[in-house]
This record gives structure tokens, C-alpha cells and sequence, in this order.
């Protein structure tokens, strides 16, 4: 049989060109990584890699000063057997359970009574005036309260002596310190709360709570059965972000107290600063890093499974 003749090569200049969709999808691509580019570098640069270098600084000992030396499993076990790392983080905790809750609680009646009616005025003035600590340093802020609440010389005692009561001493005992910080903090961060709070009963059909009135439900049942249901994803989103916040404090009691007297007000956070840049222990920081870093997920979790039960979508 005849050998079939192979088909002539066709010039490149007389191949058909891409098709114009093909090209379009291609610059697409190409333009969507340009404008991903630094946010992708950024993450990597300034989260992952701080994320992957405290890990493996964990199961290392280093001073900066000498070589690194792997040690295990033995950052954790020393601060497992360390009082002042428990003390820390039972203080943090505590400190938690009670400012979260005081937090929203104090956020939500504030956004209530500012929704209430009031001429427009005045309603902007009071969101300026409670978010407005929020934008204010916190070591500043800290800084100012010391001297408010100084034993000997502040004006909070100063004004309770006028009217007759004996000083307190704010800063020099265990409960006094432990007020003061909670305070401080409450002060600055409830604006937050409060904003989100201000938006979610915005989002409230008005409908919905004028037929509730028309049906004789009292104020009390109307926030209970009503409003607090409608607002629950609003509450879930405040008090995960105020949790992740609390369990991270650190500015208020380093300015105000140093964690003292003794280890009263010292928090998780502070204890990975004194272990890094005090002791120079690079790899004990880390670990205590590691582990505040699980509770804060585990807590997260927590939040996000419970609010199964109590969040409802309209």
C-alpha cells in the first residue's frame, strides 16, 4: 500500500489566533493577581511567617545571645510547673467572665436608651462621646487614670474625701488594682460594643415592634421576646470580638500596675512580654503565646457552637 503523505506543517503566522474570550479571562487573571499580590505578601510576611517562626521558636531555648538549643517538649512542661504563668492566666480569665459580660451589658443599654426618642442632635452626640474613648491610645489613657486614682495625691480620693469617706487604695492592693483595671478597660472599649449594638436595632423591623405594642406586650417582653432574639447575630459578633479583645490585655495593667501588687493583676499577655523582653526566654514567650493562642480559638469555638442555640436569622 502506499505510504499516506504526511500533512503539510502550517507556518506559525498562519495559525488561527487565540480566541478574543480566552484572551479576556487571561488579562482577568493577571489583574486580579496585581491587586492580590500585596495583600498576599503582606499576610505571608507579617502573619504566617511570624505564626510558623513562634512555633518553632517554641521547642527551642534562646536568648538571642547564644545559639539556639532544641529542648522539646520542655517550654510547656516549665510553664505548666510555673505558679506565676497559672496565676496569669486564671487572672485573665476572671478578668474575661467579668468584663465581657459587663462589656455588653453596659454597650447594649446604651445603644437602647440612645435609640429611644431623642431629637437627632442629641442622639449624634452621644455616639461621639462613647466611641470616642476607643480612639484614644490606651497607654495614654492608662497613664492619665494612674494619677486619678493615686492613693495619696489622686482626685478620685480627693473627691471622696470631701464627702466624708476614707481613702482607698486604688493601686496598692489586690481588689483596688483589679477595679481599676476593669474600669479602664471598660471605659475604652465599650464603644465598640455599643456601636455594633446601634446598627443591630437599626436592622430591627420597626413593624414588628409597633404590632408587638398594639398587641399589649409590656417593654420588658418586648426587649425579651423580640428585640433580644431579633439582635442575637449582632450579640454573637460583639462578644466573640470583645473575647478575643479581653483575653488579650495587656496595655491597662502594665501602665497601671505592673501586674502587682504581686501577681494580682498580671495577665497572660504580660507574662510572654516579661518572658521575651525581661528574661530574654524567646522560646518559653512562644509557647505561652501558643497556648493563649488555643484558648482564644477553643473559646471562639465555644461561642460559635452555643450560638447554634440562640442565634436566630431572620
Amino acid at each position: 500500500m502506499p505510504a499516506t503523505a504526511a500533512a503539510p506543517a502550517v507556518p506559525a503566522d498562519a495559525r488561527p489566533a487565540p480566541a478574543p474570550a480566552a484572551q479576556g479571562r487571561r488579562g482577568r487573571r493577571t489583574i486580579a493577581a496585581v491587586f492580590l499580590a500585596p495583600t498576599v505578601i503582606g499576610l505571608g510576611v507579617f502573619l504566617l511567617a511570624p505564626i510558623l517562626a513562634s512555633i518553632a521558636l517554641s521547642f527551642l531555648r534562646w536568648d538571642v545571645l547564644t545559639a539556639p538549643q532544641f529542648v522539646g517538649l520542655a517550654n510547656f512542661a516549665d510553664i505548666v510547673a510555673d505558679p506565676t504563668v497559672g496565676r496569669a492566666f486564671l487572672n485573665t480569665i476572671v478578668f474575661v467572665a467579668v468584663a465581657v459580660v459587663l462589656q455588653l451589658a453596659i454597650a447594649l443599654g446604651l445603644a437602647l436608651l440612645v435609640q429611644t426618642r431623642m431629637p437627632g442632635w442629641l442622639r449624634t452626640v452621644f455616639r461621639s462621646v462613647f466611641f470616642f474613648p476607643l480612639i484614644l491610645s490606651a497607654a495614654s489613657i492608662s497613664l492619665v487614670m494612674s494619677y486619678l486614682f493615686n492613693e495619696e495625691f489622686g482626685t478620685v480620693n480627693a473627691v471622696l474625701g470631701a464627702v466624708g469617706l476614707p481613702d482607698v487604695p486604688w493601686l496598692t492592693s489586690g481588689p483596688g488594682a483589679a477595679v481599676v483595671v476593669l474600669l479602664v478597660y471598660l471605659w475604652q472599649n465599650f464603644g465598640f460594643s455599643f456601636l455594633l449594638f446601634l446598627g443591630g436595632l437599626a436592622g430591627i423591623p420597626k413593624e414588628v415592634t409597633e404590632a408587638t405594642s398594639i398587641d399589649g406586650a409590656s417593654a420588658w417582653n418586648r426587649f425579651r421576646l423580640v428585640t433580644l432574639p431579633l439582635l442575637s447575630p449582632t450579640m454573637l459578633v460583639a462578644s466573640v470580638m470583645a473575647m478575643i479583645a479581653a483575653l488579650q490585655i495587656f496595655d491597662q495593667p502594665y501602665v497601671l500596675t505592673r501586674g502587682g501588687p504581686g501577681d494580682s493583676t498580671r495577665t497572660a499577655v504580660m507574662v510572654i512580654y516579661e518572658s521575651a523582653f525581661q528574661q530574654l526566654q524567646f522560646g518559653r514567650a512562644s509557647a505561652i503565646g501558643i497556648v493563649l493562642t488555643l484558648l482564644i480559638v477553643a473559646v471562639t469555638a465555644v461561642q460559635f457552637r452555643l450560638s447554634r442555640r440562640y442565634v436566630h436569622y431572620q
